[in-house]
């Protein structure tokens, strides 16, 4: 197996527990801390082309280019993030979590510095293609990595911690755009497009501190270094009792998923014991509902939807979008103490239901605007504040389970792929919103937030009946609530081998569990 592994970067020495020097909490705060940079990368480049696109000193060097082809400009990112993250699934399970991460960084830094240093739209266009592909291959592993270390209780407010870091990458970059806008030159651009490498410098050396992931290692047959690494993670020793459970059972669900295949693609299209077609289309929704809910149509274009939709002045627009962004910052702190108690689907269908009112509510409310009506003063104040709302739905809803839950579904051998089609299919339905909105909201008006409230309705009785629970279950479990009676059996007999008979009847009363979840889950299908 080692032999077939492919190492395209050598930039740490092959330690799989990451840096010798720290273990138990603080290990596993390092990986959260690499998320969170990942994640406040991601929110950073969201927030930062619509800060400046529309100001003098970036199309002064650009010659003034077509609205159209700034819009261009801010999209072809997403088709980068897509590409990379469809590119990574083809070598991510060879070279491992932790080197997928490092390759994705040191691609955006060549984007970062394309972009700072352009003065041709032709080499902007380059940067933000490459740095797209960069963020496309972090985007996607960053939140496998982290469900595959994250103690399955608190599993959910690691990612809701990094979704708040993402939102604070795009409040950063847009106080940043903000307080440059002052500034009559191109370094009101530059600074702020090469800032970026200061997160990716960060992320470079984490990945040298962090451990590689326990569940990787052992779907690669590295059972010593898997131990090892859940040893540090938890600091005890590699004979401790809980250690050597934990390891059992990641390896007795790679005995379970390999009876099915060996992880190609054309698994996630077979018949198989634990749905795994239906856990990829679930992923897939799940990040396409993100987009197409209306979220980056507002956060890219803030600024423009104050301007042109409310009417408000480019100052005050420029503002208006710093406090919407600091507020859903603020947001972003509630499923800190939501997503493991009341669980995922609960919080995608109170955000989506939301998010759908808001829509619809606005539509009426930018219709008074752009028809001047008497009701035109108290609209506008109106449709502020529900863009405010909006936000505050998405927080809690669709953003911070949307991360969470792709990766706690995917089976592990096919997990890097999952999560590489999933996170693709987010970045070109991104793609797709940012590129509609301008043209939108220009030639349709107020009937743009109609098409995101119809979108809204259609998600709903999608989550209601398709998505499943996974909140306080382990990884491992997960593959249960999906398991066939075949897939059932093959766990009681591979569980009932040298336990004890109060084990046994735990895991009896376990899997009897996940026998009735799954029996209910078809008996919708």
């Amino acid at each position: 197996m080692d032999g077939e592994r492919i190492f395209l970067l050598r930039l740490y020495s092959d330690h799989p527990s990451g840096s010798k020097r720290i273990r138990g909490s603080w290990l596993l705060y390092a990986t959260v801390l690499l998320s969170c940079f990942g994640f406040s990368l991601v929110g950073y480049d969201n927030g930062l082309m619509g800060g400046f696109i529309n100001g003098r000193p970036f199309n002064r060097v650009f010659n003034y280019p077509h609205p159209s082809l700034l819009s261009t400009v801010v999209a072809i990112y997403e088709v980068g993030g897509c590409v990379g993250a469809v590119g990574i699934s083809f070598i991510g399970d060879r070279i491992g979590r932790r080197q997928s991460i490092a390759l994705g960084a040191i691609v955006m830094i060549i984007g970062a510095i394309l972009q700072a240093s352009a003065y041709q739209l032709a080499q902007m266009f380059m940067g933000r293609i490459i740095s797209g592909l960069g963020i496309g291959i972090i985007n996607s592993t960053v939140p496998i990595l982290q469900a595959e270390v994250s103690p399955k209780a608190t599993r959910g407010l690691y990612v809701a911690m990094y979704c708040s870091t993402l939102n604070l990458g795009i409040v950063t970059a847009y106080w940043l755009d903000f307080g440059l806008s002052y500034v009559d030159s191109a370094i009101a651009w530059r600074f702020p497009t090469a800032f970026q490498i200061v997160y990716l410098l960060a992320i470079l050396w984490l990945t040298v501190m962090v451990p590689e992931s326990p569940r990787w290692l052992t779907a690669h047959d590295m059972h010593d270094d898997a131990v090892s690494v859940l040893a540090a993670l938890t600091n005890r020793e590699v004979d401790d009792p809980d250690v050597v459970q934990q390891h059992k059972e990641i390896v007795e669900t790679v005995i379970m998923e390999s009876a099915g295949g060996s992880g190609s693609w054309s698994e996630f299209y077979k018949s198989d014991g634990l749905q795994s077609c239906r856990r990829l289309w679930t992923a897939i929704a799940v990040q396409v509902f993100q987009q197409l809910g209306g979220i980056n149509a507002i956060i890219y274009y803030a600024t423009t939807l104050f301007q042109q939709s409310i009417g408000f002045s480019p100052k005050m627009a420029g503002l208006m979008s710093g406090f919407l962004q600091t507020w859903m910052f603020i947001a972003s702190f509630i499923p800190w103490f939501l997503i493991d108690r009341i669980g995922r689907k609960p919080l995608i269908l109170g955000g989506i239901f939301v998010e759908g009112a808001v829509m619809a509510v606005q539509t009426v409310l930018i219709y008074q605007i752009q028809h001047r009506t008497r009701m035109e003063g108290s609209a506008a104040i109106g449709a502020a504040a529900m863009l405010f709302l909006f936000e505050s739905a998405f927080t809690v809803g669709m953003q911070s389970t949307g991360w969470v839950y792709p990766s706690e579904i995917l089976p592990l051998r096919l997990r890097a792929k999952g999560s590489a089609i999933s996170t693709a299919a987010n970045w070109i339905s991104n793609f797709i919103v940012v590129e509609f909105t301008p043209p939108a909201i220009e030639n349709l008006g107020y009937r743009t937030y109609i098409i995101f409230t119809i979108f809204n309705a259609c998600f709903l009785p999608i989550v209601w009946f398709w998505f499943k629970e996974t909140k306080g279950l382990s990884l491992e479990d997960v593959d249960l609530l999906f398991a066939d009676e075949q897939a059932l059996e093959m766990y009681r007999v591979m569980v009932d081998r040298g336990l004890s008979d109060q084990e046994e009847q735990n895991k009896d009363d376990e899997v009897e569990y996940f026998e009735q979840a799954s029996t209910s889950s078809r008996a919708v299908f």
